[in-house]
């Protein structure tokens, strides 16, 4: 299987970047691993909400492959422990699924298209995060999820 992170927006924070990157390098240990950041729309200030949404869903969905299953990382999802989160990917690798796509939207969420295209939502927290953390924190609980599989010693319970 392979897990891919979409993301609406560049991140514009180095010490962000540099994080980020550390936990892709370490995530290719375990999984094939993609990071893909679909650019900012241009002229967004001109746009109303749902024009905005309905633009970045229409972005989203041309980056899936049909056979992709899609996930949402929304406020409203399951929320998981790390270990229950761990469990979550074994179960979607014993799936047989190719490509795992999980989708941080932009600052209104997802279009009615993209909620339709999913299988499900995770959150992260009932907390509010920039958009540009959430993508470090993703890299890193799925990181986590694989040591946890692994029984290394990165996870402390």
């Amino acid at each position: 299987m392979k897990i891919k992170l979409l993301a609406i927006g560049k991140t514009d924070d180095k010490n962000l970047i540099q994080l980020i990157n550390t936990y892709e390098k370490r995530l290719k240990h375990y999984v094939k691993f993609e990071l893909d950041i679909i650019p900012d729309l241009k002229n967004s200030k001109n746009l109303s909400e749902n024009q905005q949404k309905e633009k970045e869903g229409d972005l989203i969905l041309s980056k899936l492959q049909p056979t992709d299953e899609l996930v949402l990382l929304d406020d409203k999802g399951k929320h998981f422990t790390s270990i229950e989160f761990s469990q979550y990917l074994q179960k979607k690798m014993n799936s047989g699924i190719k490509q795992l796509v999980f989708v941080i939207g932009g600052p209104y969420g997802f279009s009615e298209a993209v909620y339709n295209k999913a299988k499900g939502k995770v959150s992260l927290s009932k907390m509010t995060f920039s958009h540009q953390m959430i993508r470090l924190f993703v890299v890193e609980q799925i990181y986590r999820g694989f040591t946890i599989l692994r029984n290394e010693p990165y996870h402390h319970e």
